[in-house]
């Protein structure tokens, strides 16, 4: 009785294992297509003039801009609580959808800004990410660390550089090249602790939203990097 108990119970560990495996390879599968409508969706936009126009309403008043966020991040939590929440895979797709487009129109501004002052910038901040996801997911990987821990330190950041961007906003000062780097190793925790979820903790039943959840990273990873290069270039 007990060999057979262990026996089941071995069985039971490996197909968990398997799903596991599965899952991880679905997420990023999901990953890799949210990706490719960001960059097309972006493309898009930029091509219609999206982004340019969203520049000259910012141009009068501060508290566009704080309204775009605003916006941004409602639509972002819709999204995260239905890709996280709903049981249909459809449902999930969709709110990954969702916020693929959200984060495409949020950008727009950003890239219409890049390529009418530095055209440059853009290339060598998607080079950068790239290489930076890379070494992340790499090292979370390889590591065999349980990063989970800075689940908590995370949110208390988050929270601080929310205040700090909501400030900077509505008192009209820039918040300068060294946020950019803060918010830099801030996205890069954010993607060690989400693929380190995605490997060990995520439900796995939800591979869209753990894609969500590491798009939103590797976004966030991209708008700091490249806001980062523009400022180095425009110090010099």
């Amino acid at each position: 009785m007990s060999n057979e108990f262990l026996s089941t119970v071995g069985t039971q560990e490996e197909a968990g294992a398997v799903s596991r495996a599965q899952f991880v390879v679905n997420a990023y599968i999901y990953l890799g297509g949210a990706i490719l409508a960001f960059v097309l969706l972006s493309f898009a936009l930029h091509y219609t003039g999206f982004g340019f126009a969203v520049l000259s309403a910012m141009a009068t008043s501060q508290y566009v801009w704080l309204g775009i966020l605003g916006a941004f991040m409602v639509v972002g939590w819709l999204a995260s609580s239905i890709a996280d929440k709903a049981e249909s895979n459809t449902t999930q797709i969709m709110g990954l959808g969702i916020y693929v487009i959200a984060e495409a129109c949020i950008f727009s501004p950003l890239f219409a800004l890049a390529a009418a002052r530095m055209p440059g910038a853009i290339p060598v901040a998607v080079i950068a990410t790239i290489l930076l996801t890379v070494g992340l997911t790499w090292t979370a990987i390889s590591s065999k660390k349980d990063f989970s821990f800075l689940g908590g330190m995370l949110r208390i950041g988050g929270l601080v550089a929310l205040g700090a961007i909501v400030a900077g906003v509505i008192f009209g000062f820039s918040l300068g090249i060294w946020f950019s780097a803060a918010m830099i190793l801030f996205a890069g925790g954010c993607i060690l602790y989400d693929t380190s979820n995605i490997l060990r903790h995520y439900p796995t039943d939800r591979p869209a939203g753990a894609a969500l959840h590491l798009f939103a990273s590797v976004a966030l990873l991209l708008w700091y990097v490249l806001r980062f290069v523009m400022q180095f270039a425009s110090d010099d």
